[in-house]
Order: C-alpha cells, then sequence, then structure tokens
C-alpha cells in the first residue's frame, strides 16, 4: 500500500514537472539588423523629413526607440568588436583599431549563445574588416550564410535563433544622384550645422539616404518572413548603425554626428509599444542585454548593462539613474598622418543631457588626418579618416572662399586642442568650443574627472599612459582614402579611390 501511494505521488509530481516546463516561456528569438555608416538621426521616426525608414519606424512604434545611442567608437572594427563582445573597444587591444583582429580570448555574445543551444549565424558585414587568422575558421558571429532564407531553411525548429543582418549600406562608394533620381526633396534634407548650404552636399546627403532605406527594405522583408512563419512576437528585433555617417566630421568623430546612432527595439512579449527612452544607451550594452533576455550567464568582464530593466518598465523618458551620460572613445582609424608615425588620433570623451566633453590625447596628430598626402605614411592618404565623396571636396575646394568656408574647413580637417566642451542645450550642433572659458573651468574639471575615473576602473590603457605603446604598434591591414591627384608608381592618378573598404 505505502509502496502504491509513492508511486502515485511520484506521478502527480512528474505531471506537475511537465507542466511547469509546458508553461515556460520559450526563449526569445534574436534578430539584429545593423547598417554600416548609418547615424543619428537619419530616421523618419526621428523626425527626418527627407528619409524613409518604415521599417525602423514601425519597429519603434511597436517597441521602444532610443534617442542617446551611442557606439564605443566612430570606427567599423572597433564599435562592431565592442557589440559583439559587449566591452568597450579600449579594453580589446588590437581590436580597438579599424583594420585589425580580435583576440580570441574575448567571448562573444553569437557564440556564448551558441553554446547555450542557440542556432546562430550571420549575412554580409557583421564582424571587421580587419583578419581573424588566429580563429580557426569560425567566426565571432557565427556561421556566414548567403542570406537570411538561408539561415531560415537550415534552422531547427526546436531551437531558438540568434541572426546577425548586416549590410554594406549605407558605406561609400555611392552611385551619384541616386537619391535624386529616386525622387528626394533636396530641400527637405537637414544639413549638420558644419556644412555649408550647398546643393552638391545636400545630394551628397540624398546619395546616402537613398541606401539607408534599401537597408531599411532589407529589415523589412526579413521581419516580413518572420511574420510569415510565426516567430516574429517571439523575436528581440534590434535596429541600429555601427557609427555616424560617411562624411566630413561624422564617422570618426565623437560629436553626435559621428557617436550617436538610431536604435529601436521591438519585443512584443516585453516591451511594450510607443515608448520613447532618454537614458544614455551604449551599444556593448547590447550583449549582456541578448545574454540576459536568453537565461545565459553574462562574462565578467563585459562593461556593458542589460537593458531589460528598461524593456520591462512601461515608461517613457529617463527610467534609469545610473543611465545619465555615456563613454565613448576612439583609438586609430586609418593610418592617416605624416610619415613614419602610423599612429591614430586617440580621444575619450563624455556625453550626458547637458555636456559633451571630448579629451584629444596627440594634439600634434590631425584628427581627419594630414592634407599633406605626399608626406602621408600611407602613400597618397589624404585627410584619410574621412572618406572621399563630393562633400570633402566641397569642403576642402572651398576653404579659402571666406571666413565662414574656413571656419567649416576648420571643423572638419583642422587640428584641435586638448579639452572640447559643447553645451548641448544651446549648441546641439556642437561647433563652438567653450573649454578654455575661464567659467567653465568648473564643469570641464568636474567631467574631465568622472570620465578620468571610469575609464582607469574600465583598465582603459589610454588614460593609464599606455596608449601609444598599446594600440599605435598594432599592424594596420587596410588601405586609405587617397588624393585626386596621387599618382601610383606606373599606374597614373588615383582618383581618390582606396585600397580596402574602410
Amino acid at each position: 500500500m505505502l509502496k502504491q501511494l509513492r508511486n502515485v505521488l511520484f506521478a502527480f509530481a512528474l505531471i506537475g514537472v511537465v507542466s511547469v516546463c509546458a508553461a515556460a516561456p520559450a526563449k526569445p528569438n534574436i534578430l539584429f539588423a545593423i547598417a554600416d555608416d548609418w547615424g543619428w538621426p537619419h530616421a523618419g521616426a526621428y523626425g527626418d523629413p527627407a528619409v524613409k525608414t518604415p521599417a525602423f519606424d514601425r519597429i519603434a512604434r511597436e517597441g521602444v526607440l532610443f534617442h542617446h545611442a551611442y557606439i564605443s567608437s566612430p570606427s567599423c572594427t572597433p564599435s562592431r568588436n565592442a557589440i559583439l563582445t559587449g566591452q568597450y573597444h579600449w579594453r580589446l587591444g588590437p581590436g580597438a583599431n579599424l583594420w585589425s583582429t580580435l583576440d580570441t580570448k574575448h567571448a562573444t555574445y553569437p557564440l556564448l549563445l551558441e553554446k547555450s543551444g542557440y542556432f546562430v549565424g550571420h549575412w554580409r558585414k557583421s564582424w571587421g574588416p580587419g583578419k581573424l587568422d588566429n580563429w580557426g575558421g569560425q567566426h565571432p558571429a557565427g556561421k556566414n550564410y548567403r542570406n537570411f532564407d538561408a539561415f531560415l531553411a537550415e534552422r531547427p525548429k526546436d531551437k531558438p535563433f540568434c541572426f546577425w543582418l548586416g549590410a554594406s549600406d549605407p558605406h561609400r562608394p555611392y552611385k551619384a544622384g541616386t537619391g535624386v533620381e529616386s525622387g528626394m526633396d533636396l530641400g527637405k534634407i537637414k544639413l549638420f550645422e558644419h556644412y555649408p548650404d550647398n546643393e552638391t552636399i545636400r545630394s551628397d546627403v540624398a546619395d546616402y539616404y537613398f541606401e539607408v532605406q534599401r537597408f531599411d527594405n532589407d529589415v523589412a522583408v526579413a521581419m516580413a518572413k518572420l511574420e510569415k512563419l510565426g516567430l516574429l512576437e517571439n523575436t528581440i528585433v534590434v535596429m541600429t548603425g555601427d557609427h555616424g555617417m560617411p562624411f566630413p566630421r561624422c564617422k570618426g568623430n565623437l560629436y553626435d554626428s559621428g557617436a550617436r546612432v538610431p536604435l529601436a527595439i521591438r519585443w512584443p512579449r516585453t516591451i511594450q509599444p510607443k515608448r520613447v527612452v532618454d537614458d544614455f544607451i551604449s551599444t556593448t550594452d547590447l550583449a549582456p542585454t541578448f545574454l540576459h533576455a536568453a537565461g545565459v550567464k553574462i562574462p565578467q568582464p563585459m562593461t556593458g548593462r542589460s537593458l531589460l530593466p528598461i524593456f520591462r518598465s512601461d515608461k517613457s523618458g529617463r527610467i534609469e539613474s545610473a543611465r545619465g551620460h555615456v563613454l565613448i572613445g576612439k583609438e586609430r582609424h586609418v593610418a592617416a598622418q605624416e610619415a613614419p608615425d602610423s599612429g591614430g588620433t586617440p580621444m575619450r570623451g563624455i556625453r550626458n543631457h547637458d555636456y559633451l566633453l571630448i579629451k584629444n590625447y596627440r594634439i600634434d596628430r590631425w584628427p581627419a588626418g594630414t592634407p599633406n598626402y605626399a608626406k602621408a605614411f600611407l602613400p597618397g592618404a589624404w585627410l584619410a579618416d574621412c572618406d572621399n565623396g563630393p562633400a570633402k571636396t566641397v569642403i576642402v575646394d572651398n576653404r579659402g572662399k571666406d571666413e565662414e568656408s574656413r571656419f567649416k574647413y576648420e571643423l572638419s580637417f583642422g587640428k584641435r586642442p586638448e579639452l572640447e566642451l559643447y553645451d548641448c542645450r544651446i549648441d546641439p550642433g556642437q561647433t563652438n568650443n567653450i573649454a578654455a572659458f575661464p567659467a567653465n573651468r568648473p564643469i570641464v574639471q568636474k567631467l574631465l574627472q568622472q570620465m578620468r575615473d571610469e575609464l582607469l576602473a574600465s583598465n582603459d590603457p589610454r588614460e593609464q599612459g599606455r596608449g601609444d605603446q598599446t594600440f599605435d604598434p598594432v599592424p594596420y591591414l587596410g588601405g586609405a582614402p587617397t588624393h585626386p591627384d596621387f599618382q601610383r608608381p606606373g599606374k597614373g592618378k588615383a582618383k581618390g579611390k582606396r585600397k580596402g573598404k574602410k
């Protein structure tokens, strides 16, 4: 009798366990969509009247739109390294530079999810550019697929998935005139304050918008596929860019035009729709967020912080008091200085709702690269931390036209002082450096100390005084934008082309 009772109790217990397991929510799928050189605020959800981004706008409308999302570094390789590892780029050794590598000791969220049972893959640009010779054929973002359809066809039905949907859009070069030909109204384009109001520049921006719209369509198609398969509602959809647009004083810079990116996230199971968040977010926060949502332990080295508390909130505006600022930085983008100097233009910044403070560590170097292409470390490299294009050419060619033209040239290509301070409340374009004003000294010192404390706590070699030894000797594996008059031996003028894509 006792044995029968024991068997009955065991059966009821087993039924209870099965019921709990059946009721447990399935782990979320993850679709991470990232554009190449897409910066803030170039999306309809941010009020841009010229560019059309229905997919991004839908994600924002049905989820949460972030107004203050920032990358770790405004340069492709370190920005993507930081996203994959959930760490500031300055913690990644050679991985802090463009056209470099990533040490296998740094765990990446796709491979951690794969180990925990996720089906993982990527399409087009994910990590890089650079070389992964020490990865033994493995990839930091998982297996490469020819497209999203191929990934979905191979997906085991009993596994959650994590997919990196990359793109080369809107990276240069552009086909000139595509924006205008598509029907875009140049009069609706809002130029950054550091540009002259010039039709050539407006048309160049329109060509950039054309490629932003092409990326947006890629995301719309992917979401439609998931919707058709009944997978969209339990998929965390993230849409963003790796840094600002490839124009002067944008990409490669710590101003909002270079370091601030669009970010919208949709996850109906957890995120209430139509929310707008003003907290400061770093894209290093994405890796721990994905791991947290999947129930995977977040590795101690990750400096990013999970966004799940924000996801679970029903509030808009400022939500977490600890997210009142963000740190950003840059090491070497292109090897753009004069020979024999192969270093970069290291800088760190702290941004809060009121101010942006930037510290430039090597004021002897050109922030956008040397204008003296005949003396460049890389043959012919010309203002090489800025991609070649019509906007760059117009600003350079008109620098002697008048005082305003010279000022805007200097903003993009001139050397900079050690400290820059911008009052973002009255100077959102961040063109008026007020760091040297005596009245602002207390603000500068307070922000500088706060930034220094956090950089040292994150083990930043640059702030520790070891930056030149840590980052500058790393081999640069790519090419550079060259001056139109530069002649390669035996090949004639280079026509401003570059060897390798940045």
